[in-house]
């Protein structure tokens, strides 16, 4: 037989239940709100950006990325076509961390000098070192989204910043010559360096090259100039 006080307490209990309840579904409902607000997709960005920079484009799932930023696995259609675009963000993202990286390394040695120039070709070779499957992913590992427009756009913003370089150190040494024409030799030489370096060719033929070290000797005869900063004699 149950009393009166036990029957007010399960009455309490199940007051308390439902206020519990009511509460859990409110909370999930703002949790939802905020995801919709722009916290899904800067989750979801950021679960792609680390598992390409861990285990390579060829290895990324929209799915493991799903099971990173704790989401169902219907939530990326709400902010991307699909897998492709959301690898197009990826990159976008790697070329802003490319050129932050680059344009500090150019800061800190001076804008426009020859020391600024070579730290910033340094900075591309260190990323490319540090960031392999990301640096894959942004040279046309995958081409559709290698030609995507926003990424199009970012890869000429960090290359417009070398021409910038280049303009202001021939500038101010009185040098002749086109800025992008030598801004292009400057990469080539520098991407290349790269990709022998990460595909580790120089492992095999060169062991004990020692790439910073060729950027340093090599950069100021692609200007034009000696490690000086003067002009080179050519016959």
């Amino acid at each position: 037989m149950i009393i009166d006080w036990q029957v007010e307490t399960l009455a309490t209990m199940k007051r308390m239940s439902a206020r519990e309840r009511s509460h859990g579904r409110k909370k999930n409902l703002k949790q939802k709100a905020r995801y919709h607000h722009g916290d899904l997709k800067e989750a979801l960005v950021q679960a792609a950006y680390t598992l390409v920079s861990r285990d390579g484009a060829e290895n990324f799932l929209l799915s493991d990325a799903c099971k990173l930023a704790g989401v169902s696995t219907a939530a990326p259609y709400k902010h991307f076509r699909d897998r492709d675009e959301i690898l197009q963000v990826v990159v976008q993202r790697a070329f802003d961390a490319l050129d932050a990286r680059s344009m500090a390394a150019v800061a800190s040695n001076g804008e426009g000098t020859l020391e600024g120039i070579i730290a910033m070709g340094k900075a591309y070779v260190s990323f490319a070192a540090e960031e392999q499957r990301l640096f894959r992913l942004m040279f046309g590992q995958h081409p559709k989204v290698k030609k995507a427009d926003g990424v199009v756009d970012d890869g000429k913003r960090c290359f417009t910043n070398v021409i910038g370089q280049v303009a202001r150190y021939c500038e101010a040494n009185g040098l002749a010559g086109d800025p992008r024409e030598i801004a292009v030799r400057l990469w080539t030489f520098v991407h290349g360096a790269s990709s022998l370096l990460i595909d580790e060719d120089y492992a095999v033929v060169a062991p004990d090259l020692d790439v910073m070290v060729m950027i340093e000797e090599t950069t100021p005869l692609m200007l034009d100039v000696n490690r000086n900063g003067n002009p080179v004699d050519r016959p």
